[in-house]
């Protein structure tokens, strides 16, 4: 993706704040950012969900939760009562934690259904709620990037992405970037975890993200208009 302007660089940008610490005056302030700047969405933990949707409402703006985070080692049953609850308190958008250990053991029937159940939830509302999951790709091997790629894109889900930013192993690279874009080719990407700089969001961008998830936007944006005169 080649981005020519500030506008459409921030509507790619999933303007997250996911510390436990976080305040509701931070929350405030990070949705009048992703108003102000024009981000794609905000992305918050559950807790801030139905203030988020008010501070949004009226806006362009989506409302982005998570499900899981950070571990993914939730039951399905769970992840399923998860994602109703951030969908009703005004939730467009999913981000849940991938089961993990499925993955590492190729367990595909068990991440199959997980995927499954929850996306049948978030398309049986109108409008429908986007799905992303998320792999952890640095805490796994090429082979099993692929598995839970390919099952990923044999499901359906609207996005794979790459990380929670949380996982001591790293977070996005532009290698797994270009191997989730050619092993999920129906899915749309996400690019999180580490993403601070203006030069790492434009490199994960031209390798084939569709998004990305950062807290840094607001520096990123910044950098972007300092660097080419609009």
């Amino acid at each position: 993706m080649i981005v020519q302007t500030d506008k459409e660089l921030a509507g790619c940008i999933d303007h997250t704040l996911l510390d436990a610490t976080t305040t509701k005056e931070q929350i405030r302030q990070l949705c009048r950012q992703a108003i102000d700047l024009g981000f794609h969405s905000v992305c918050v933990n559950p807790r801030w969900l139905s203030f988020v949707a008010e501070q949004l409402h009226g806006s362009k703006v989506a409302v982005g939760g998570v499900v899981s985070l950070p571990l993914g080692a939730n039951t399905t049953k769970i992840k399923v009562a998860q994602a109703k609850e951030a969908i009703f308190a005004g939730a467009d958008e999913i981000d849940m934690v991938a089961d993990l250990a499925a993955i590492i053991e190729g367990d595909a029937n068990y991440l199959s259904n997980q995927l499954q159940v929850v996306l049948k939830v978030c398309y049986s509302m109108n409008p429908k709620v986007v799905l992303k999951v998320i792999i952890e790709s640095a805490a796994l091997t090429r082979e099993q990037k692929i598995f839970a790629c390919q099952i990923a894109d044999r499901c359906g889900v609207d996005f794979v992405k790459t990380s929670t930013g949380m996982n001591p192993a790293g977070g996005a690279t532009i290698e797994d970037i270009k191997l989730m874009k050619e092993t999920a080719p129906s899915c749309k990407i996400k690019a999180a975890g580490g993403i601070r700089t203006l030069k790492q969001a434009l490199e994960m961008l031209d390798a084939g993200a569709d998004r990305i998830g950062t807290s840094s936007g607001v520096q990123i944006i910044n950098e972007f208009r300092k660097g080419l005169p609009q």
